[in-house]
């Protein structure tokens, strides 16, 4: 079984972003591990597992547009299964 169980990916539009900010801000805040977050002041992708992808999608909406989104369950995948 794996400790964090969503493999949440998303892209964030906006102006001004701090890949920094919001790297420390998830570390801090939610619980997950694999944290990737990179970009620039107008596009920031973020990678994170966790079992509270709705924090991650919650939390970057407030710092811009976020698109691309894709939420798998990295345990049915372990099991064979369509995540």
């Amino acid at each position: 079984m794996l400790e964090y169980k969503f493999d949440t990916q998303l892209l964030i539009a906006g102006e001004n972003l701090s890949e920094d900010e919001i790297h420390d801000y998830i570390a801090q805040n939610i619980e997950g591990d694999c944290l990737l977050a990179f970009g620039d002041e107008d596009l920031i992708k973020i990678h994170f597992h966790t079992n509270t992808p709705w924090k991650v999608l919650e939390y970057c909406a407030s710092k811009g547009d976020i698109h691309d989104i894709v939420v798998e369950n990295m345990e049915r995948q372990e099991n064979g299964l369509k995540g």
